[in-house]
């Protein structure tokens, strides 16, 4: 009807004109018309017969999460340069049909992190479940991706049992490692490091990441990520994910918990009541199996931080383990009031730093003014003791700063748990404070995600070393948000980052082993490197881009002048960016978990 209405302004006023309104009249008497809507005066969508030349080649231009988009969500693909419109094509049966043909009319957005110059390509309007592509005239064509109800699950389940896969002190077994099924290792007591005569039964516990050490902060923080989803979205997980405690009635998620508690326990010191900052060879081991490691494993010296940290998960998760094994959680519950005494014994204590000749992984933090507060929410939460509330009212401003998610700041997760409490525990003060501090910061982050081009919510100068859990750390910030105060664009930022990890970024660049076409081979990980096989474990999560080229790979294979979000590498050298640890999974499993519930 367009066409035509072109055509009368160009033909004569008299035969040509009625010849013309014959035709008109005929072909609606054919084929009826509705009124056209604001979409079909932008969206026209192609007959199924008709030709539409679609491109072949992924360039690399359109960026989309490779995984796929839930049906009712916004569906954004991002295009780098300036076309004129996109097709969505549907594959189904080896058979291609254009279902959407659309102009491109978004405005150009200048990216500062990739140095892109981005145009967003809408397809929401498109729900129907199955697999797709996008093709642009002369940039070729996307990845392909699905659109469907449940397409999170399985990087779910992936994301937690990549922790099964990290388990130190047990056999992996065929039945529930497959291929990558592996003989028990570190199984000799840790020796301490200030008196070589004394031992500790340290057996147990996660490989803290690419390496084999194990540390007491980064663990915690993994098992707060864990429980905290678990305590939010109790529903959303299974007893089926195939791990040896698997179908036995507890959550998978739980199960996996207390394997990773229970070694937290055994970095306890006995009379003292402190936890040991961490267990680890005196240097990092080459590219070897787990049990081909025959190095002596020594245990640093006790933090305030690693104390800390550990009383706050083991008081929450005596809380959450209650109702379904009672003497692991009263263990739990001992092991946290007595550390807390600790922290009240040595208010000054020291922050860590590695001991001289130890060279591996320091998580070193002077201040613990943090991990104290988060503990003592905690303690109150699950005791309702008024000793640990009249900590918290004393130290709630500087103690739990709520953007704090990390392995250095972590009062965030003493905020949330404040947050979420029952309402007859709460300070009226704490909590409008930390609320009001909240919606401030998600207020901030909302803000600077209109000038970003490929709506991440971190600035040009925040890839640094794990860039991708800053990434999913302000995921989870938004959906704590998005909790406190419902607001869809709190949500929906969320949801970005989880797009941004699955692909939607300036190097089309899955980050997640076993998902999307795109995704990471080759990461910094030495069971992967050592096992002879040529999949990595999925479900494993890269640190991502780095601003400061922290590794020889990265320095001789990136340009220096490549923007940040585009500074990294899928190679297994590179440990600033390819490495893979637990404390960057398990955000995205609350994320991913999020996006999974009914």
């Amino acid at each position: 009807m367009i066409r035509l209405k072109k055509m009368y302004r160009l033909v004569s006023l008299v035969l040509v004109l009625l010849l013309i309104f014959t035709a008109c009249k005929a072909s609606v008497d054919q084929e009826p018309t509705k009124d056209p809507s604001p979409s079909d005066q932008v969206n026209e969508s192609p007959r199924p017969n008709e030709s539409l030349e679609l491109e072949t080649e992924v360039k690399g231009l359109i960026h989309v999460n490779q995984v796929g988009y839930r049906t009712e969500d916004e569906k954004i693909a991002i295009l780098v340069g300036e076309y004129d419109s996109f097709q969505l094509v549907a594959i189904e049966d080896e058979k291609e049909t254009v279902v959407l043909n659309s102009k491109i009319e978004s405005s150009p957005l200048f990216d500062v992190s990739t140095g892109d110059l981005v145009y967003k390509l809408d397809f929401s309007q498109v729900t129907e479940p199955g697999q797709y592509y996008l093709s642009v005239a002369g940039a070729g064509r996307s990845y392909p991706f699905q659109i469907g109800d449940n397409i999170y699950n399985d990087l779910k389940d992936a994301l937690l049992k990549f922790m099964y896969y990290q388990r130190c002190g047990i056999e992996l077994k065929e039945e529930h490692a497959g291929q990558w099924h592996r003989p028990e290792c570190h199984t000799e007591p840790g020796i301490l490091l200030e008196d070589n005569n004394v031992t500790m039964d340290t057996v147990g516990g996660w490989h803290d990441a690419g390496d084999f050490g194990k540390y007491t902060v980064p663990a915690a923080v993994t098992l707060a990520d864990m429980l905290n989803s678990y305590e939010m979205f109790p529903t959303a997980y299974s007893d089926n994910i195939n791990i040896p405690e698997s179908n036995n009635g507890i959550p998978d998620i739980l199960d996996e918990s207390i394997y990773a508690l229970d070694w937290i326990i055994r970095m306890q010191d006995e009379k003292s009541g402190g936890f040991y900052h961490k267990l680890s060879t005196n240097n990092f081991p080459g590219f070897i199996m787990p049990h081909r490691d025959s190095s002596k494993q020594y245990l640093s010296p006790i933090s305030p931080t690693a104390t800390g940290s550990a009383v706050a998960v083991l008081a929450q998760a005596s809380r959450i383990l209650s109702d379904y094994d009672s003497e692991f959680a009263g263990r739990a519950l001992a092991a946290a009031e007595k550390g807390w005494q600790w922290l009240i014994d040595n208010p000054d204590a020291s922050g860590f730093t590695n001991p001289k000749g130890v060279s591996t992984g320091e998580y070193g933090d002077a201040n613990s003014s943090d991990e104290r507060a988060w503990a003592a929410v905690e303690l109150y939460r699950t005791t309702g003791k008024d000793q640990y509330h009249d900590y918290v009212k004393k130290n709630y401003k500087g103690g739990l700063k709520v953007a704090g998610l990390g392995w250095i700041d972590n009062g965030g997760f003493g905020a949330i748990s404040y947050l979420f409490m029952d309402q007859d525990m709460q300070d009226t003060d704490v909590y409008d404070y930390l609320k009001s501090k909240y919606l401030e910061e998600a207020d901030r982050i909302k803000k600077y995600m209109a000038y970003n081009g490929y709506n991440v919510a971190i600035r040009p100068t925040e890839y640094y070393w794990g860039s991708n859990m800053h990434v999913m750390n302000r995921a989870i910030f938004m959906l704590v948000a998005h909790l406190l105060e419902e607001n869809p664009e709190y949500e929906q930022i969320a949801l970005d980052q989880l797009h941004y990890l699955l692909g939607r970024n300036g190097l089309s660049q899955s980050y997640v082993s076993g998902f999307g076409s795109k995704q990471i081979k080759n990461p910094h990980h030495r069971p992967s490197g050592a096992d002879n096989i040529k999949e990595p474990v999925p479900g494993m999560v890269a640190g991502g881009p780095t601003k400061d080229r922290e590794d020889n790979v990265v320095k001789n294979s990136i340009p220096e002048d490549t923007p940040p979000g585009k500074a990294y590498i899928d190679a297994e050298g590179s440990y600033s960016t390819n490495e893979v640890t637990t404390y960057w999974n398990s955000p995205t499993l609350f994320v991913a978990t999020y996006f999974c519930q009914e």
